[in-house]
């Protein structure tokens, strides 16, 4: 029960140090993390531009803790390990290629009533483009059984790259929005490739619109044009 104890409050200590450093050096904006259910399993579902995705999503969710997956090999460090694992990262072992240990870790963790996030493209985003979708996650949604929540982040490819081993500092904004709860229910209805689709529209819509007022808000300078002002719809036309 301490070690527990110990571990939220280094969690909760971690995220707010790192959600005050992204307000202060990227001025955050930040919409709709109200519709994070306050208790039971809950999925989040994100598209994945860089590092800061991961403390960017957490940093806002004041009211519980949240899981992420991470590889196994990140913990190797031990300085690093004990950082990521307070950000609620938990390691998971490479499979021969398979992401099915991937899977069974995080439906043990949604049975367990936690939060977990998980980043359907699997890598980092090259150009800032949202990328397809992998099928593994259909097979999660399908037999998670809870609400998924879309979350969508925006300047986070810009801010850093995986070009960059260190992130960028100066004139760079980042952006993270929290659409509304979809039952499993619904999300199911047409079956789990239709559920993946609905979820990749509707985090690429909410990263459109945070593209668009990180636009507003800077009077059209950031994010500069490129690949990720293509839709999903675009992209594959």
């Amino acid at each position: 029960m301490h070690e527990h104890r110990s571990s939220n409050l280094t969690y909760h200590l971690t995220r707010i140090v790192l959600n005050l450093v992204l307000r202060v050096v990227y001025r955050r904006v930040s919409r709709g993390v109200s519709n994070v259910p306050r208790t039971g399993p809950v999925l989040l579902v994100a598209n994945h531009q860089s590092n800061l995705d991961p403390p960017l999503i957490a940093g806002q969710i004041r009211w519980r803790r949240l899981e992420y997956m991470a590889k196994a090999e990140l913990f190797k460090s031990s300085w690093f390990g004990r950082f990521i694992g307070g950000l609620g990262a938990v390691p998971v072992k490479s499979d021969g290629g398979s992401n099915t240990a991937v899977i069974r870790t995080m439906l043990r963790r949604l049975n367990e009533g936690a939060a977990v996030l998980v980043f359907p493209e699997g890598a980092r985003t090259e150009d800032g483009a949202m990328q397809p979708f992998q099928l593994g996650v259909a097979l999660l949604i399908k037999r998670s059984k809870c609400p998924v929540v879309p979350v969508a982040v925006e300047g986070c490819f810009q801010a850093w790259p995986r070009s960059h081993q260190r992130p960028v500092l100066r004139g760079v904004r980042v952006g993270v929005s929290f659409g509304e709860p979809i039952t499993h229910e619904a999300l199911m209805a047409d079956g789990a490739e239709a559920a993946l689709d609905r979820l990749a529209d509707a985090v690429d819509t909410l990263r459109l619109d945070l593209r668009a007022r990180l636009r507003r808000r800077t009077r059209g300078r950031f994010p500069p044009s490129g690949p990720g002002d293509r839709s999903r719809t675009e992209q594959i036309q």
